[in-house]
């Protein structure tokens, strides 16, 4: 099952127990009908408050490749190089 799929699956499963809720056919207690209306609000506002954390996770905890600079450096010299071989100006 791809993820698109799941998530529909997912997503469907939401909209016809809340809407089944909303309308009536789920008996709940009266004091949950008061936050009933405003639970997708919630749902989408928790996710983004949970993707806002998870993205400054990965920024706060990324890390640092050194052999990926060495190699960066090493092809801007060899770039420099060819460039100077072709007698273009590059400093």
């Amino acid at each position: 099952m791809s993820k698109l799929t799941r998530f529909l699956a997912t997503a469907f499963g939401f909209l016809a127990v809340w809407l089944a809720t909303l309308l009536g056919y789920v008996p709940v207690p009266e004091i949950a009908m008061e936050f009933v209306p405003a639970l997708p609000l919630w749902i989408i506002v928790s996710f983004g408050a949970y993707s806002l954390a998870s993205i400054g996770w990965s920024l706060v905890t990324f890390g640092d490749c050194p052999e990926a600079h060495q190699e960066l450096l090493q092809e801007i010299q060899q770039a420099k190089a060819d460039l100077r071989r072709l007698k273009v100006t590059v400093d």
